[in-house]
């Protein structure tokens, strides 16, 4: 866990009065709230600008819990920090999505312009730099994030430039952002009708008239006026969605586990989206937040839960704020609150924000982080639909699902069914990333092609490359070759050729990437995210990494192939969540596709692509 924790030992500066009043009244306003550790210590970083030992004591003091308690919470999410950093925090990526896009010359090029290393701060107390697993703005990559504004497509000229503009005072305000990357609109758009993006770059995200003026939260009305819970979940049954977080669970079999359970019940909206090359709940969260609050609402009266939470990731900032900002108005015109439209149901949702921690994706470890504490997932069963939050009945649903149901219960589960492919029911949001030309998102009906989203949507290879291969749904993914792009892209086919839909990203690489250089960067980001809690996860991904490590530099052994081939069958049979079974998949896949490029490394110290630098 020692890769999660900011902590360094150091001498306590005295803190003044006037700070302890303003974390005092931070306290105040959560000391009461369920689970309220997690939203006190970032409220209060943010206001103090870190979380010293005598402000962690104030804290557990008040809130009645140890001092280890807090301490372990901040030691297990990587955004907290014990000391005070530079007036700009740079956070560069080096995700797999960012290293095959030159993220470490980019690194080179700040260092150089800033005089520091990683986890410094220069001499003027201006810049704190610092690597981050993934930022979740792999369309703009490599790219880095100073405080809340991302910078992407970054040159050492852009750098240079955007470094001269923080010291000249000339820095953006996020919350005046129209979006963090991109705009939606600019992209190749599906000639297919938009079911979850319409809105997106259509209204102003800001304005909830704009999105009633679209006929938002008509079908919340007409839900929990004309139609009963049993209803609703067996018209979201009938349309056969899946659940868009890569897992593909039926989501409504899941809302009727729950629905029978007595009260009190909870439904969970999953924002985390920490896995590198998923970039899309964003859109839907910064361009059409309330969509997403009302197919959290339409999931509440189906399971007659009173509560929800959204959990987003700690680096989307302007998703939070544009959430916060339409729930806010939505309770203001009662779409939201007590007795909705005149009835008994009541539903009201609060957002949650992680810290800096990919396993918190995982349902219960997410739950875990809302209740206050590290992020480690649970035994299953019980599954969460029996016992989740607070050990209650909850749902737990990704962005792009629930951001899916409204469209459900307006024009029916049989239109939605008719729509993708019997595996894959309705529209999905891709993601197609890497090296093509233009990296975008785009919603079209389920089971396009991979060559299709590569050259109608990413407008293919970029110019004067060969297809090499694809990493398909998500760093947990194995790669595809050549052979695999006529495969439409849904669970299934997928499946088939051992790739996966999962989150719907696609990690397009050309001949430049050395797959052995690439499963080390997959393996540096599963050793980083390891959470800690089980042995063969906590120990078998560094020691991958390490192997990988050693292979990349020319110092590999023919027999270290065998040693990774048996570490991956104790990292998928012994450890205790996803994160650990599926953390070598990507290595076996290589291995299965790209053998030659390790045996060239070992018995050769030949690197194809010119990437590594062996001996």
């Amino acid at each position: 866990m020692s890769t999660h924790s900011g902590c360094t030992c150091q001498t306590a500066a005295p803190i003044s009065p006037e700070i302890m009043t303003k974390v005092d009244a931070i306290i105040n306003r959560h000391k009461d709230q369920a689970g309220a550790l997690m939203p006190v210590l970032q409220e209060v970083q943010e206001a103090v600008g870190y979380l010293p030992p005598a402000v962690q004591e104030r804290i557990a003091t008040a809130l009645n819990i140890q001092g280890s308690e807090v301490f372990g919470v901040m030691s297990f999410y990587s955004m907290y920090t014990w000391k005070p950093k530079g007036k700009y925090v740079i956070r560069l990526c080096e995700s797999p999505p960012c290293h095959v896009a030159n993220a470490e010359n980019m690194l080179h090029a700040v260092q150089q312009e800033l005089g520091i290393g990683e986890g410094e701060t220069t001499a003027d107390g201006l810049f704190t730099l610092e690597l981050t697993a993934c930022l979740g703005v792999c369309e703009v990559a490599p790219a880095m994030q100073i405080n809340e504004v991302v910078i992407g497509n970054l040159t050492a000229a852009k750098i240079k430039q955007t470094l001269a503009d923080y010291r000249a005072g000339k820095v953006p305000d996020y919350k005046q952002l129209p979006y963090s990357t991109k705009d939606f609109r600019k992209y190749q758009q599906s000639p297919a009708d938009l079911i979850l993006l319409d809105n997106v770059g259509v209204i102003d995200p800001t304005k909830l008239e704009d999105y009633l003026a679209k006929g938002g939260y008509a079908t919340l009305k007409k839900v929990i006026t004309t139609m009963t819970p049993e209803a609703v979940v067996e018209e979201v049954k009938t349309s056969g969605l899946r659940g868009r977080g890569g897992a593909g669970f039926p989501t409504g079999l899941k809302w009727s586990f729950t629905r029978p359970l007595p009260t009190p019940k909870y439904v969970i909206c999953n924002a985390d989206e920490g896995e590198p090359g998923t970039i899309k709940d964003r859109y839907l969260m910064e361009g059409d937040p309330h969509k997403v609050l009302e197919g959290m609402a339409i999931a509440g009266f189906a399971v007659g839960a009173s509560k929800g939470f959204i959990y987003v990731r700690g680096e989307y900032y302007l998703s939070k704020l544009r959430l916060n900002q339409a729930i806010e108005q939505a309770r203001a015109k009662g779409y939201l609150g007590e007795k909705l439209s005149g009835t008994d149901f009541s539903f009201d949702i609060e957002v949650r924000s992680g810290f800096g921690c990919y396993i918190c994706g995982e349902e219960t470890a997410l739950i875990e982080s809302i209740e206050g504490k590290r992020g480690y997932p649970r035994m299953k069963p019980p599954f969460p639909g029996v016992a989740g939050l607070w050990h209650q009945p909850t749902i737990v649903n990704n962005v792009e699902s629930l951001a899916s149901v409204p469209a459900i219960l307006e024009k029916g589960g049989t239109w939605y069914k008719a729509l993708g492919t019997p595996d894959t029911t309705g529209t999905k949001i891709y993601q197609i990333i890497g090296h093509v030309k233009t990296p975008q998102i785009v919603e079209v009906p389920a089971g396009l092609t991979l060559r299709e989203l590569i050259d109608t949507y990413g407008g293919g290879l970029r110019p004067g490359s060969k297809f090499k291969m694809c990493q398909t749904g998500g760093a947990s993914a194995g790669l595809v070759t050549a052979a695999a792009l006529d495969t439409p892209i849904d669970y299934g086919s997928m499946s088939k050729v051992g790739g996966a839909l999962g989150s719907g990203t696609m990690l397009v690489m050309d001949e430049s990437v050395c797959a052995v250089d690439f499963i080390r960067s997959v393996a540096q980001f599963f050793r980083h995210e390891s959470c800690g809690q089980c042995t063969p996860c906590r120990e078998g991904t560094p020691r991958l990494l390490e192997t990988m490590t050693r292979i990349c530099q020319g110092r590999g052994k023919m027999e270290d192939l065998d040693f990774m081939e048996r570490l991956a069958g104790v990292l998928t049979d012994a450890s205790f969540c996803p994160l650990g079974q599926t953390a070598a998949q990507p290595m076996m896949s290589a291995l299965k596709n790209f053998r030659r490029e390790f045996e060239e490394h070992i018995q050769e110290k030949k690197c194809r692509a010119g990437v590594c630098k062996l001996g």
